[in-house]
């Protein structure tokens, strides 16, 4: 799953539109809309849209012996 197919479930399991979301994060829904057209959304931008919603984000690797790299 891409990380806007991630960010357009997240808000339909939230009940937030797409648009809200964008004007909550300070960005104008047409911006946001072609970000995540292209999917460049920032970790910083979804950290700030976890915020926003109420969820929390994580974003790391996990090595063979167990060991993460956040």
């Amino acid at each position: 799953m891409t990380t806007s197919e991630q960010i357009r479930v997240l808000c339909v399991r939230s009940g937030v539109s797409l648009s809200e979301l964008a004007r909550r994060i300070n960005q104008t829904p047409q911006n946001f809309n072609a970000k995540l057209k292209r999917n460049t959304i920032t970790q910083d931008e979804m950290n700030r849209i976890a915020e926003v919603l109420g969820a929390k984000y994580e974003q790391y690797f996990v090595l063979a012996n167990g060991d993460q790299v956040k």
